[in-house]
């Protein structure tokens, strides 16, 4: 080990030992998200920005669809694989999770939710709900993108709690971003119990402060684990930003081959 690495890892010990390991975990969290702040993405100030022609064409909303509702899906599935989360208290709080995406009302969940939203809409969905099945065998329906972020997000979840604090952190921020942009279009989006319940209630940001606060009480209890869990975070949020490239990618082809339809 060289000096410097010697009074690097030093002083980072130093740092976990005087502060907060909970807190000192929120922040690099935090610093994580912000640099991958999907609001910032292109691919949402394109959305909003697109001819209507293209925006209201169901082949391109069903494929925003298959690649958004894939990505939600395999979040959704890799909570259920979360380690570390075995004491009583823990496991009665994992429960609460699961029931907040899974067990809405009347059988009601976020997936059907977001297809009914898109079918509303217009789009032509390439899959069917229950098509959206175990991760490998969704990645190989998918572009290569979109299954590296599926296949990330079952390897990631089931090894540390950073991967799903890094996305509950995001995810009021990129379905704020969604519909904003598929608002310029379809005004009556908004109202959709897919953005509505959660806008209405809060449901991201409370989601986010649960992660943070149960991978805090984990890491307290066992701080070896602080770098895993932070490294893991920062490979998922740049899986996800693989996804909004892909999703930016399909708008691109769409508006190309629309201009070249009208100059035909």
């Amino acid at each position: 080990m060289t000096h410097v690495s010697a009074v690097l890892r030093g002083e980072r010990k130093q740092t976990m030992q005087t502060n907060d390991v909970g807190e000192t975990f929120a922040a690099a969290i935090a610093s994580i998200a912000a640099d991958h702040d999907p609001a910032g993405h292109i691919f949402f100030r394109r959305l909003k920005m697109l001819p209507p022609s293209v925006a209201t064409n169901p082949d391109v909303l069903g494929q925003i669809h298959l690649i958004y509702q894939a990505a939600m899906h395999a979040t959704r599935a890799a909570v259920y694989l979360m380690p570390h989360l075995d004491s009583p208290a823990l496991r009665k709080r994992k429960l609460t999770i699961f029931i907040d995406d899974d067990g809405l009302p009347g059988g009601d969940t976020h997936h059907y939710q977001l297809t009914r939203a898109f079918r509303n809409i217009g789009a032509q969905c390439v899959l069917e709900d229950e098509e959206f099945e175990g991760a490998e065998e969704l990645a190989r329906r998918l572009d290569p993108d979109t299954a590296r972020f599926v296949r990330l997000a079952a390897k990631l979840y089931a090894r540390s709690l950073g991967p799903w604090c890094v996305v509950e952190t995001m995810s009021d921020s990129w379905m704020h971003a969604l519909a904003d942009a598929l608002s310029t279009h379809f005004p009556e989006i908004v109202n959709e119990p897919y953005f509505a319940e959660c806008f209405g209630h809060g449901v991201e940001e409370r989601h986010a402060a649960e992660a943070l606060e149960v991978t805090g009480m984990v890491l307290r209890r066992r701080p070896e684990l602080y770098s895993e869990t932070v490294a893991d975070a920062r490979q998922m949020a740049e899986a996800l930003d693989g996804v909004w490239n892909r999703l930016n990618r399909i708008l691109t082809t769409a508006e190309l081959a629309d201009r070249s339809s009208r100059a035909a």
